[in-house]
């Protein structure tokens, strides 16, 4: 198992293809996407993780770009759209997506973002 940020990066940037297949493949830990210092390239990848808990913790992050928000707000899981919603950096786009949002709470929240000027 990838048990941290320094090493999923090194294994992913790695020349060696046996490493960048493991980075690929191998499980990585939820505390990768955790982790305050990973990098965007490294976010970007996990934004298509297969756990929905690990896609969540990437739509927390503040210094997420807007194309990645845009992304995850529309996620097919309820939590990663969620954390967009309440992410207090998000962009007013994502908040657009958001207000489109099939589930009424998040619907609602993103509309009273807009108005009241709360995004980046």
């Amino acid at each position: 198992m990838i048990t941290s940020a320094e090493e999923f990066v090194r294994l992913r940037t790695s020349k060696d293809p046996d490493e960048y297949l493991r980075a690929a493949w191998e499980e990585a830990s939820f505390w990768v996407a955790h982790n305050k210092t990973v990098p965007i390239e490294i976010l970007k990848l996990l934004a298509n993780h297969p756990e929905e808990r690990v896609r969540s913790m990437v739509a927390s992050k503040n210094k997420l770009p807007e194309d990645l928000q845009i992304k995850l707000a529309s996620d097919p899981d309820f939590s990663v759209r969620q954390r967009i919603a309440y992410n207090k950096k998000v962009t007013f786009k994502a908040l657009q997506t958001l207000s489109q949002d099939k589930d009424d709470e998040l619907r609602t929240h993103a509309l009273k973002r807009i108005s009241e000027g709360r995004y980046r």
